[in-house]
């Protein structure tokens, strides 16, 4: 009887111990987000599941289910857009070609401006990356004397345009000179950086790295050193550099086990955070209030016309406050990866833009003054490297540049100039200014009845497409042409500088007009009734399908039929898959 109690209550204990588990399990799966962005392993899984395949010249003009002449007519404007850029940009173009062959970053950019299926038959002078050799103001010069608008934003960094920076680091190094590259001593001006770093973050210690990346790599260690927990979490669609320990998705080959991607702006994963004991840390990208559960928008992920980009500050203010008051409670680190954001959205960055005060702040970019740097800032207890009881037990990060002289010296003045009434003043009106200037850019292309939209958070803009395409892609090449100089990562993060006067702006405004009525005129938003996001994107399927599985095409759905003429599409898909292994 008393060895049944046993058993009966070790079962009990055992079954309860399995359902709290479990019940765990299911709060953690709830809180992801559905897409697979929210499921970093198996977005992984799948992403080495696609296969390659590209349209031949058959397919590649009609692939939306336009008739002949429609795709006559744009290859006879593909061809004339390329004959303008080769002509205009032939020395850049020559020496791109140069680069791309010898470097690996200018290979994966250009193979990754447009949707891959489109990769082979675009033309190469399309694909290259561009080469500047002079800026001025918002401008940016490429080796063949052509000038255009930057709205690359140098990824982030140019927040107050090129001239700015360039006195900065001249001044900088002016005043630092005399030292030269001496590492490990510092240089005094590091005092005052410190201290003005302290005084925008509101906390109490620094540390100097060399990007953005590393110093969120630091952020994390720290965090995860004084709590004695294990995770992080992130949110889906954030981006955080490249380090694989905050890029757990594709991207990244190393399967990474200690971080939670979480879906934003959902009470589930508040209710995570709320319950678990092994989180060390919640990075926030503030960025991310632009796209919630989103990769940043680039054209190389246009399949339709569904990017979907909007920027609502109170809501997102609320979401981040209802975050601080968990990580309070529950001796979770706050850390705010203002990388991109800070200096950007307001003075104090992010911080300051939502009234957030977060734990640690990592900072890059534009801080250096136009010099590579990352910097953490954190309190006292955070960003201790040592147990004072336990001497053995450090927390190392170091960093033979990581306090370089130049780079102080061009940050010091950085942080001095932005102090000044003119530039505080600016901070006061930008925001209120770039809400103005882009409901002025949707103002006029309703009035020209094209189909785009522009959204934006502060002075960082995005472009969304009001009518079904499989071409949408194609603007940034248009935009090129007309003196608008993009990313690689084309039109979905237009990232301005502060020095675009009104006068600026109306001319970039009128650029995109002049861009994106060239693309109408030359039939690549073509439409019809059959055309809709949905058939879009069940015909990128069934081509994806067909690829993989060649014996399956004749089962698949084709929405999109136009272009199969003498023989199927499945045929030809075929056809361009041996001629792309054969080259």
């Amino acid at each position: 009887m008393n060895q049944s109690v046993v058993v009966y209550t070790f079962a009990l204990v055992f079954l309860f111990f399995v359902l709290a588990r479990v019940r765990v399990r299911l709060q953690l799966s709830r809180a992801k987000h559905r897409s697979l962005r929210g499921h970093s392993k198996w977005s992984r899984r799948m992403a080495r599941l696609v296969p390659f395949f590209s349209y031949d010249d058959n397919v590649f003009f009609v692939s939306d289910g336009a008739p002949p002449n429609i795709g006559q007519q744009r290859r006879l404007a593909l061809a004339t857009l390329e004959k303008a850029i080769k002509t205009r940009c032939a020395k850049t173009l020559t020496q791109s070609e140069l680069l791309e062959k010898s470097v690996a970053d200018v290979q994966f950019t250009s193979q990754y401006r447009v949707p891959f299926p489109y990769r082979t038959m675009l033309p190469q002078s399309f694909r290259l990356g561009s080469i500047a050799d002079e800026t001025k103001g918002s401008k940016i010069k490429d080796l063949d004397g052509n000038w255009r608008y930057d709205l690359s934003g140098s990824y982030g960094v140019n927040v107050f345009g090129y001239d700015f920076y360039k006195e900065c680091m001249a001044q900088g190094i002016a005043l630092t000179q005399q030292l030269g590259p001496v590492l490990g001593t510092y240089h005094p001006l590091i005092t005052e950086n410190v201290q003005m770093i302290k005084d925008i973050s509101g906390l109490d210690e620094v540390s100097f790295h060399m990007s953005g990346t590393e110093a969120v790599m630091q952020a994390v260690r720290l965090a995860r050193y004084h709590t004695g927990k294990s995770h992080l979490v992130r949110f889906c669609g954030a981006y955080h550099g490249w380090w694989d320990g905050v890029q757990p998705g594709v991207g990244n080959t190393r399967v990474t086990n200690d971080v939670y991607t979480l879906a934003d702006e959902s009470e589930h994963s508040l209710a995570v955070l709320a319950t678990r004991k092994d989180i060390a840390c919640v990075l926030i990208n503030p960025l991310q209030a632009f796209h919630p559960n989103n990769d940043a928008p680039s054209d190389t992920a246009l399949i339709a016309s569904e990017r979907s980009t909007g920027f609502n500050k109170e809501h997102y203010s609320r979401w981040l406050a209802r975050i601080r008051k968990i990580c309070s409670e529950r001796n979770i680190v706050l850390i705010f990866d203002e990388v991109f954001t800070g200096f950007r959205l307001s003075y104090r960055g992010a911080q300051g833009f939502y009234g957030i005060q977060a734990d640690m702040v990592t900072y890059g970019k534009t801080l250096g003054g136009g010099l590579p740097i990352g910097v953490v800032a954190g309190t006292h207890s955070l960003m201790k490297r040592y147990k004072a009881a336990q001497p053995a037990n450090v927390s190392l990060a170091r960093g033979t540049f990581n306090s370089h002289p130049y780079v102080m010296g061009a940050m010091n003045v950085f942080l001095k100039r932005i102090q000044t009434a003119e530039i505080q003043t600016q901070y006061q009106q930008s925001e209120a200014l770039w809400n103005k200037r882009v409901a002025h850019f949707n103002q006029r292309l309703a009035d020209e009845q094209l189909p785009l939209k522009v959204t934006n958070i502060h002075s960082i803009l995005s472009l969304a497409y009001t009518l079904p395409s499989r071409y949408n892609w194609m603007l940034q090449f248009y935009l090129k042409n007309h003196g608008i100089e993009l990313s690689w990562t084309g039109t979905g993060r237009l990232i301005m500088s502060f020095s675009f006067s009104d006068e600026d702006f109306n001319e970039v405004v009128e650029c995109f007009v002049s861009a994106a009525q060239q693309m109408q005129q030359d039939a690549w938003w073509w439409q019809s009734p059959q055309l809709s996001n949905k058939a879009i994107k069940r015909q990128f399927l069934s081509d994806l399908l067909t690829a993989k599985f060649p014996s399956i095409a004749g089962l698949l759905p084709r929405p999109l039929v136009a272009y199969q003429g003498a023989q199927s599409a499945s045929s030809k898909l075929n056809e361009a898959n041996n001629l792309s292994k054969a080259g």
